[in-house]
C-alpha cells in the first residue's frame, strides 16, 4: 500500500515558530509529529511513503534519510495540494493512494479508510467528520456533494485524510499550484461521486496555532486522548521531562512537556511546552506558553 503525506505548507498561523522548523517536525511529547506520523503508516502496512517538502525542506531531508520506504519530494515552488500530489505521479504504484495532512494527530484507522475506498467504487473516499469548527463541506447520502456550501446545513469537516486513485491526478497541470479541492470540485461537474466516510468520535486536532499545540499536549499527557503506540515512551504522570536534564528549583503545574532544556532557579511553569536546547532564566514565571 501506498501513501503520501502533505508536508510543503508555510504554518503560517504558527509564526513566528514555523520560521525555526517546518510544523511537520514540531515536537509531540518531544517526538516529530512527521516521524511518528510515518511509523504509524508503516506498522499499519504502508510500505511505500512519499513526503514532499518546501518550507525548510532541508530540515525534513535530513529527517527523513535512511528511513526505508520513504520517497522525498522536494518542491522548489509553492505547489499546492494538487501541485504536489500531481509532481508525485510519477512516484505512485497503479493502486489507491492515501493521502494525509502532515499537521494532524488522530486516531482515525487508515485501514478502514483505505479498505474502504477500495470497495466503495469511487474515485476519492474522504474522512470527514462532525467538527462545528471546521465544518464546510456538504455531504448527503455518504456523498460528497459541495465544497462552497456555506449554510452549514449537511455540513461536515474534512479531516485531511483522504484516498484517491491516482488517475484523478493526471489532468491536473504539472509543476503549477493547485489546490486537490478543486480538482475534485470538477470531479462533482462531471458526476463522479466522491464518497464521505464518516468517523465521527475519533480524536483529531489540526495542529495550527499555538493555543490548539498546547492544548494537544495536555490532552495527550492528562490521557483524555489516546496515545498512539508509536511514542517512543509512554508517560506515567502530566509532566513529560527529558530524562537527562535537572529540574532543580524548577516548579511544574498541571502539565508540562519539557525538552532537553537548561533551567535558572526558581522556575515555574504551567502548561508549558519546552522545545530542546531552550535557556530558562532565572525568576521565570510561565504559563500557556510554547518556548523554543
Amino acid at each position: 500500500m501506498q501513501a503520501m503525506i502533505l508536508a510543503a505548507g508555510f504554518g503560517t498561523r504558527l509564526l513566528p515558530f514555523t520560521e525555526l522548523r517546518p510544523k511537520p517536525l514540531f515536537p509531540l511529547l518531544n517526538e516529530p509529529l512527521l516521524l511518528l506520523t510515518i511509523r504509524r503508516l508503516q506498522l499499519a502496512g504502508f510500505d511505500r511513503i512519499i513526503v514532499n517538502c518546501h518550507h525548510l525542506k532541508e530540515q525534513i531531508v535530513d529527517a527523513l534519510a535512511g528511513i526505508s520506504g520513504v520517497i522525498i519530494q522536494e518542491e522548489e515552488m509553492v505547489l499546492g495540494t494538487g501541485g504536489g500530489l500531481r509532481m508525485a505521479l510519477s512516484h505512485m504504484r497503479d493502486e489507491p493512494l492515501l493521502i494525509s495532512n502532515g499537521d494532524i494527530y488522530h486516531t482515525v484507522d487508515y485501514l478502514d479508510l483505505y479498505r474502504s475506498h477500495k470497495s466503495g467504487g469511487t474515485l476519492v473516499t474522504m474522512a470527514m467528520h462532525d467538527y462545528p469548527r471546521f465544518n464546510k463541506v456538504t455531504v448527503e447520502d455518504d456523498r460528497v456533494t459541495s465544497f462552497d456550501d456555506q449554510s452549514g446545513e449537511k455540513c461536515l469537516a474534512f479531516t485531511g485524510l483522504h484516498v484517491l486513485d491516482p488517475e484523478v491526478l493526471e489532468t491536473i497541470p504539472l509543476a503549477q499550484k493547485n489546490s486537490i479541492i478543486d480538482r475534485y470540485c470538477e470531479l462533482l461537474l462531471e458526476d463522479l461521486p466522491i464518497q464521505a466516510l464518516r468517523v465521527d468520535g475519533c480524536s483529531w486536532t489540526d495542529m495550527g496555532t499555538v493555543a490548539d499545540y498546547l492544548a494537544l499536549h495536555g490532552k495527550l499527557l492528562k490521557k483524555e486522548i489516546p496515545l498512539w503506540q508509536e511514542f517512543s515512551i509512554t508517560p506515567e504522570s502530566s509532566f513529560l521531562i527529558a530524562d537527562h536534564i535537572g529540574t532543580e528549583g524548577v516548579t511544574l503545574k498541571d502539565w508540562c512537556c519539557v525538552g532537553s532544556a537548561r533551567f535558572g532557579q526558581d522556575v515555574t511553569l504551567t502548561r508549558c511546552v519546552v522545545w530542546d536546547g531552550v535557556r530558562i532564566e532565572e525568576g521565570t514565571d510561565l504559563s500557556d506558553t510554547l518556548l523554543v
